[in-house]
């Protein structure tokens, strides 16, 4: 059995890295495909965005559909599992642009509207 120092330490296993919160981020919002996971999320390559979903799914905070027809579709969503991260994310989203605000006065200027379809889950802190 592994030890961890700290939950945070737990945490940063299974969701830690570059792409891992994004892809979750996206997920949010409703399932998704690889393709569209990939053209939401500038700069994943395909072979880590398939890594890190296998990643996610085998630790079931993802859920990959299969869907019986031809050609074979996939579709990826949160477990409700995954679904327990949407406040901290929400969390973590809000911080990044009252961030991005104190740094540059206004995050419109810099913020891509990568995620604008998305809508947190609370603005409240």
């Amino acid at each position: 059995m592994k030890k961890y120092e700290s939950g945070v330490q737990a945490m940063l296993e299974l969701v830690g890295g570059k792409w891992r919160i994004l892809i979750l981020h996206q997920l949010i919002s409703g399932e998704k495909r690889t393709s569209e996971l990939r053209r939401a999320i500038p700069g994943i390559t395909q072979k880590v965005l398939t890594q890190q979903l296998r990643e996610l799914e085998k630790n079931e905070i993802i859920h990959r559909i299969i869907y019986p027809q031809i050609p074979p579709k996939v579709e990826y969503e949160l477990t409700e599992y995954g679904l327990t991260l949407q406040e901290i994310i929400d969390r973590i989203c809000l911080w990044g642009e009252n961030h991005l605000d104190g740094v540059y006065g206004d995050k419109s200027r810099v913020l891509g509207n990568h995620f604008s379809d998305y809508i947190p889950l609370s603005t409240s802190t």
